[in-house]
């Protein structure tokens, strides 16, 4: 069992790798489905969960989508630039940016449990004017 779970695993990130877009759990299922038949959805959600707990894959909560993480080998909260236009995903880093949130929020008592951050707008593929 625990192989055939890294099996998916490994096939869950290499079809998130390919895409230059985020995919939704069932479109990831549908990737798969064509190449190894019948997985059912709670597969891959057992899937993708691990590879998110791992630090490999990011969860982009605005649009219940799911992206490879580009930064693989340290530990990180990502800020997720989202292009409304085409849908590109970009990951951004800035340790500065999280220790003021931290700050904020722990100043009024709150306690996050993790962190997401996530930006909308336009990228320059889409062109250079602002998004409205």
């Amino acid at each position: 069992m625990r192989k055939q779970g890294a099996k998916i695993q490994s096939e869950v990130l290499a079809a998130l790798r390919r895409q230059a877009k985020p995919l939704s759990a069932y479109e990831i299922l549908a990737r798969l489905n064509r190449k190894n038949g019948k997985l059912a959805p709670p597969t891959i959600y057992r899937a993708l969960a691990s590879l998110i707990e791992q630090g490999r894959v990011h969860r982009i909560e605005s649009i219940n989508a799911f992206v490879a993480c580009q930064s693989l080998g340290h530990a990180h909260t990502s800020v997720l630039s989202i292009c409304d236009d085409c849908g590109a995903v970009e990951e951004h880093h800035d340790d500065a940016l999280l220790q003021n949130l931290s700050a904020l929020t722990e100043r009024s008592g709150f306690n996050p449990s993790h962190h997401i951050i996530e930006v909308h707008g336009r990228c320059t593929g889409c062109g250079p004017e602002a998004a409205e």
